[in-house]
């Protein structure tokens, strides 16, 4: 089979993109299927080169989804999963509402588009996010909770999700959106998503690096590791449609951490000179972001269908570190 991988270039797309690699076969839609050639499609071309230079059966497609020569050659490759990660994250989104439109929404109704003009219905991976749920005093909430985002981003991400949903009743696509918990430690430089300070507080003092903490300690956290995520995108794709019984929407597990918890398990992991290496800033406009997101989520529907999150804050530190090689 061939996969399509959008966002390709960032940091949960190239892990995706090395983990099919890394294999010969994956499940598709209950049944396990050979893979012939994955497309890794971004508008940051150098990233995408070294993808095809380093990694099997790897093909970049460089540009952006808007590019009618790029929708052209997906619907020609034709397919049989797509994995949907390219997006503007939260900070850039609320601050930049027309990139966000054009990139979060547009973009994902062209890819659907596009899929409607195949021969056979592909699998349908959209990456959403927490950020569709509000919640008042950063509280506990289910999956069942009604989303009602308090940010662009949010709204982006939940109209995609009905997109999604709906594109799967009218028989387009067997889709199956996944709002990600927020991702720490994710590698790299910081990015503008409103949640970045939940990896900076980690990976910038453990770099040697300084750090700001823009929002209150006691502010809780739905998180779930890099690796997780990428675990999290392998199974929907493997999920049996019927297995979703008509819902496409899969709230992730994740750990309930404060933020103020994860400075002391820095401060006990890598000892007081790292720790203090985080400055508290707040910033007001992040605040009014990550505030209204839950600060857990309860999820036994996802947990039946056989997602479990990572077990401690702990065990996060400790594989950035071993990413960093360092033990």
């Amino acid at each position: 089979m061939r996969i399509l991988v959008t966002g390709a270039a960032g940091f949960i797309g190239r892990m995706v993109v090395g983990a099919l690699a890394g294999r010969d076969t994956l499940t598709l839609n209950g049944r396990d299927r050979r893979i012939s050639a994955i497309l890794a499609c971004d508008m940051d071309e150098a990233p995408l080169g070294d993808l095809a230079n380093t990694r099997r059966r790897v093909h970049a497609l460089p540009g952006p989804l808007s590019d009618p020569a790029i929708l052209a050659r997906i619907k020609e490759d034709a397919p049989e999963l797509v994995i949907h990660l390219a997006a503007v994250v939260s900070g850039q989104a609320e601050a930049d509402f027309d990139l966000g439109m054009a990139v979060n929404l547009q973009s994902t109704i062209e890819l659907i588009n596009a899929c409607r003009a195949m021969a056979r219905a592909p699998v349908f991976v959209f990456s959403s996010s927490v950020a569709v749920f509000s919640c008042a005093g950063n509280g506990t909430i289910s999956e069942d909770t009604l989303p009602a985002p308090l940010s662009s981003y949010g709204t982006q991400k939940l109209i995609g999700e009905l997109l999604v949903r709906d594109a799967t009743r009218k028989g387009f696509i067997l889709g199956r959106s996944l709002r990600f918990p927020t991702i720490s430690v994710r590698p790299g430089v910081p990015n503008k998503a409103a949640s970045g300070f939940a990896s900076g507080i980690i990976r910038e003092p453990l770099a040697g690096q300084q750090a700001l903490l823009p929002v209150a300690g006691d502010l809780r956290l739905h998180l779930a590791s890099p690796a997780k995520a990428v675990e999290y995108t392998l199974a929907a794709c493997g999920l049996d449609q019927d297995a979703l019984g008509g819902d496409t929407t899969i709230t992730l597990p994740g750990i309930s951490v404060r933020v103020q918890e994860m400075l002391d398990t820095l401060r006990a992991r890598a000892g007081n000179e790292v720790a203090d290496r985080v400055t508290p800033a707040p910033d007001a406009a992040i605040s009014a972001i990550v505030n209204s997101w839950p600060g857990a989520i309860v999820t036994p529907r996802a947990r039946a269908l056989g997602f479990s999150p990572d077990t401690a804050f702990a065990d996060l530190v400790q594989q950035h570190l071993a990413d960093m090689g360092r033990t």
